[in-house]
């Protein structure tokens, strides 16, 4: 487990060498940051991240042989929340977008980024934020919208809420930060953090990502709204 004077550890998974290097690079040029390995398809993003213990994945969507989305649900089956998995894709609209969440994603970044917006996604994931933009965040609202009916255990688990965390619930899965939530509610920041902290736990949820996908697999928050 890192300290605040530590560097984010990250291991980059990605069957192109170019990619593996090249991102290596930027995130070596940041203080906070430091590339701990690398590895060349799912089953070595597995076997690597039990190894190392990084505290974030940098997952490739797409891999031959074991691909990102079976990797992940691996890497956070086994480690929980103690690591982050960010995952890459070529298209903002990838068709496995909601699979990786399902899995366990903290989010998604696109492979052109810029030097910035990488190191930038990988603090807010290792913070554990969530990271959807809001091309991904109706790209979720679409699958479910198609996928129909709620399921029952999720909606079930709505009534463990209260109604302050149900409508903080809500706020995140329409991708609003602490800060936007505070002032729709007019609540402090610090106030909105124990509401969220609350949520994850009540409902075993790993972060701010998988509580939008339960969001609106329990059917809280519906397309039909947006």
């Amino acid at each position: 487990m890192t300290t605040p004077a530590d560097p984010i550890r990250v291991m980059i998974a990605d069957d192109q060498m170019m990619v593996r290097q090249g991102f290596t690079v930027l995130l070596n040029a940041q203080p906070d940051i430091e590339v701990v390995g690398q590895a060349v398809d799912g089953a070595d993003a597995v076997a690597r991240t039990a190894e190392l213990g990084p505290d974030v994945v940098l997952m490739d969507i797409r891999m031959p042989g074991m691909g990102g989305i079976e990797a992940t649900s691996a890497i956070t089956a086994a480690t929980g929340s103690a690591v982050k998995v960010l995952v890459l894709t070529t298209f903002d609209l990838d068709e496995y977008v909601y699979e990786a969440l399902r899995a366990g994603a903290s989010g998604f970044l696109l492979k052109d980024a810029s030097a910035d917006q990488l190191a930038e996604a990988v603090r807010v994931v290792a913070a554990g934020e969530a990271l959807l933009s809001p091309n991904i965040t109706k790209r979720l609202i679409t699958e479910f919208s198609r996928l129909g009916a709620p399921r029952a255990p999720s909606k079930a688990r709505i009534g463990e809420l209260t109604e302050r965390e149900t409508e903080v619930l809500a706020l995140i899965a329409q991708g609003l930060s602490n800060a936007e939530i505070a002032a729709r509610l007019v609540v402090a920041e610090q106030t909105v953090k124990s509401h969220v902290g609350r949520i994850l736990v009540k409902l075993g949820l790993r972060d701010r990502t998988q509580a939008a996908v339960f969001a609106y697999e329990s059917g809280l928050v519906r397309p039909a709204g947006y």
